[in-house]
């Protein structure tokens, strides 16, 4: 059994999409960012960062594994699926997992802040990251041109990559005339197991519609800590 530590964000749908494309049994806790439980001391003792999402396998004596990178990997490594086993293979899922985590996790990360949730609007931050968002779908794009997924079959590096490309709108930026990307978004999209994943993380109690003023607070406080 896993226990999964997560939220409703694009990380937290990492883990739970792949736990369930995987089929391994495991357990939701819910972390209120916005409440700082990611900071409890009990949590550190899980992820020292204060991050999620975090897993704990009790079948390897309550094993830790923390950076959703490194949960993929441990989860595909743990079933023998989503990661191929020869080298080559191996490596050019690992390469695409990493454009995710290097790439398009972090310059979306920084459009959402820029763009959302900083209080004072800086138009040459939002569009440095949200241009180079676009840049990196426009790579996505160029690869998915003649593979249908990104590093031979389906693996990891998909899941990782979709999760945070599926919410371009949040962060300002446009799919318009990337019918590639278009077309494995909507495939992936339309996968059961990803369906079931992407609603596992209870969502945010405040919505910007809701209370954008108190959606802003909690996103600032989050950031600073």
């Amino acid at each position: 059994m896993i226990d999964l530590y997560t939220a409703a964000t694009p990380n937290g749908y990492k883990a739970s999409v792949a736990l369930e494309e995987l089929t391994l049994p495991y357990e939701v806790h819910y972390l209120q960012l916005g409440k700082l439980e990611q900071k409890a001391d009990w949590f550190l003792k899980i992820n020292p960062n204060g991050r999620i999402p975090a897993i704990v396998d009790r079948d390897e004596d309550n094993f830790a594994v923390f950076e959703s990178g490194a949960i993929l990997i441990y989860l595909a490594e743990k079933t023998g699926k989503l990661l191929p086993k020869d080298v080559k293979g191996r490596s050019q899922v690992m390469q695409w997992l990493m454009f995710q985590m290097g790439g398009i996790g972090p310059m979306m990360g920084q459009a959402n802040v820029f763009f959302r949730y900083w209080p004072e609007k800086y138009q040459a931050a939002i569009d440095r990251y949200q241009n180079e968002s676009r840049r990196l779908f426009e790579v996505l794009n160029g690869r998915l041109k003649d593979h249908e997924y990104l590093a031979g079959d389906y693996s990891i590096a998909d899941i990782a990559n979709w999760c945070w490309a599926r919410t371009y709108e949040w962060s300002g930026v446009s799919v318009d005339g990337l019918d590639h990307l278009q077309r494995w978004l909507k495939a992936i999209g339309d996968r059961p197991a990803v369906q079931r994943g992407i609603q596992v993380p209870k969502k945010p109690e405040v919505t910007e519609k809701d209370d954008p003023q108190k959606r802003i607070a909690q996103a600032q406080t989050i950031l600073q800590r």
